[in-house]
């Protein structure tokens, strides 16, 4: 790997946050492929695109892209070693071989000046120490008039369905985990134009979407789910046992609102973003 400035999340996602995302790629992929037609929409990748995929973790979108830009390639890049193994074993499995992953961090990485048409990210930039630098160094990668595209979580309010679903989990969430540290720092509209600002993007353009989140078969496998999740785990791991399986059931009982003949569904929102290198 080359150069890293966000050591912090180097050392988090190789740690046993990322082999946790990795063995449970598809149920944490499950949790956002309702926003993959509005984002892809926004993207708007073309047959012969060069595609970079920015904190791709475990590949879904990176694959997604590799089919859209089916005669161009795709590049994925992640900090995590874990996460890119299941992405090169996946993209073999499917038989995908205009896409290659490389382990690195995107703040800093040597992309080739003006390689890309279209940088796309689905939820990966918001873990950067310096965004400003960041994006000013995925900029550098695209070709003049180059496309940007990524999504992230709108700002949660304590009445929304998921804070209302997991109320029970509310007083033993002391702290971010070591990988979820900055998973808020670019909810905020304002801030978001900021940044891309002053990273030398133009036609910056915000869109809200709303979808159901799957977060499992029903009620008990949804709360097993949230509560084997990093940041859960994290902020449990010196909770009485007791008390965990009593927040268990509770968690079940919130979620049960939620089940639907398709499984738990949870609605969550977030901001499609869109931006051109000038």
């Amino acid at each position: 790997m080359q150069a890293i400035a966000n050591t912090h999340h180097a050392e988090a996602w190789n740690g046993w946050e990322g082999v946790n995302w990795a063995n449970n790629a598809a149920r944490y992929n499950a949790t956002v492929t309702g926003f993959d037609d509005d984002f892809f929409r926004v993207a708007a990748i073309e047959e012969g695109d060069r595609v970079l995929d920015i904190g791709c973790g475990t590949g879904q979108p990176t694959l997604l892209a590799a089919r859209k830009a089916s005669r161009g390639h795709v590049v994925g890049v992640d900090i995590s070693a874990p996460m890119l193994e299941r992405a090169r074993a996946d993209a073999a499995e499917q038989g995908i071989a205009n896409v290659r992953f490389e382990q690195g961090d995107a703040q800093v990485h040597p992309f080739p000046d003006g390689a890309f048409d279209v940088a796309i990210s689905r939820g990966g930039v918001m873990f950067f120490t310096d965004h400003v630098a960041a994006f000013a160094n995925i900029r550098r990668a695209l070709r003049p008039g180059g496309r940007l595209a990524f999504m992230g979580p709108q700002g949660g309010t304590p009445d929304s369905d998921y804070a209302r679903a997991t109320v029970a989990l509310k007083p033993l969430m002391r702290g971010p985990s070591p990988a979820a540290r900055g998973m808020g720092s670019l909810v905020d509209a304002a801030r978001i134009r900021e940044v891309l600002d002053e990273a030398g993007f133009t036609g910056v353009s915000l869109t809200p979407v709303k979808a159901l989140m799957d977060y499992g078969r029903d009620a008990a496998d949804a709360a097993d789910f949230i509560l084997g999740q990093g940041p859960v785990r994290f902020n449990l791991r010196d909770v009485d046992q007791a008390v965990v399986e009593r927040t268990r059931e509770e968690l079940r009982a919130g979620l049960v609102a939620y089940e639907t003949s398709e499984g738990v569904r949870i609605p969550g929102a977030v901001w499609l973003v869109s931006a051109t290198r000038p």
